[in-house]
Order: structure tokens, then C-alpha cells, then sequence
């Protein structure tokens, strides 16, 4: 890891985190961690669609929202933590099944709060979601 990440946990670790809540049940899985990203995916089926069978803006929020918190914990050191205090998206294209991959870049790594950028992809890699999300670190 380098020198974002200030806490080392595997992929095992990180979605044990998520074990009964709402990432687990919307079947969100972190995938990768890189020098200075995180990737998550998440199925696009009856869990996340709206009722017109196309997946639902909040799943988006949901997945980009998880991503960003755990990446915040990764940045904070022991004894602190982080909690989401604005959160917006922009959905570009809807997606009906498969599944999303969600890409997770600081914009910034203060002392006080972070800011994430999340950009949401279908499997054709086509950008479907961007979101930002502000956290406060606790502690």
C-alpha cells in the first residue's frame, strides 16, 4: 500500500466489514485496492432496480457512499474514523442487469475531512454514475 492508505486490511477483511448491512444484502464486493483506489462492484437485479427493472439512483448512492467511507477508514489512522456528511450523484446512462464496477479517487485527504470521487461503470466500462462524497474524520 502506499502512502494514502493508513490501515492494512485484505479484500477478505474489507467485505467482512460489510457482513450483515445493507452492503452485504445489496451484494456490494470490494474487488481491488491500488495505490490510490478502491473498486467495488455491485449486481444490477431485483435488490437494486426501481420498479421500471432499471437500477435504482439510491443503489448507486448506496455503493459509491460504502466505497467512500471504507476508503476514508483506510486513510485515517488507528483510533480514528469517518462519517459521511454530503453525498451527491449524477446518473448518466441506465443499466438494466450485470453489474456495476465502482471506482473510488481521493480529492482530497485532510485532517479534518476527506472528499471522494466515485465514478459508477457498466460492463462496457461506460460511465452510468459520478458521485462525490464529503467526510468528516472522528476521533
Amino acid at each position: 500500500m502506499t502512502a494514502i492508505w493508513k490501515r492494512s486490511l485484505t479484500l477478505a477483511e474489507l467485505n467482512a466489514l460489510g457482513e450483515n448491512s445493507l452492503v452485504a444484502y445489496l451484494g456490494i464486493v470490494f474487488t481491488a485496492i491500488g495505490e490510490e483506489t478502491l473498486e467495488a462492484t455491485m449486481p444490477v437485479d431485483a435488490r437494486t432496480h426501481q420498479p421500471f427493472g432499471l437500477l435504482h439512483g439510491g443503489a448507486s448512492v448506496v455503493l459509491a457512499e460504502s466505497m467512500g467511507s471504507i476508503a476514508g477508514y483506510l486513510c485515517v489512522d488507528e483510533g480514528k474514523s469517518v462519517v459521511g456528511i454530503e453525498v451527491n450523484a449524477s446518473h448518466h446512462r441506465a443499466v438494466s442487469s450485470g453489474e456495476v464496477r465502482g471506482i473510488c479517487r481521493p480529492l482530497h485527504l485532510g485532517a479534518r475531512n476527506q472528499v471522494w470521487q466515485i465514478e459508477i461503470r457498466n460492463a462496457r466500462g461506460q460511465l452510468c454514475c459520478s458521485s462525490r462524497l464529503t467526510v468528516a474524520v472522528m476521533g
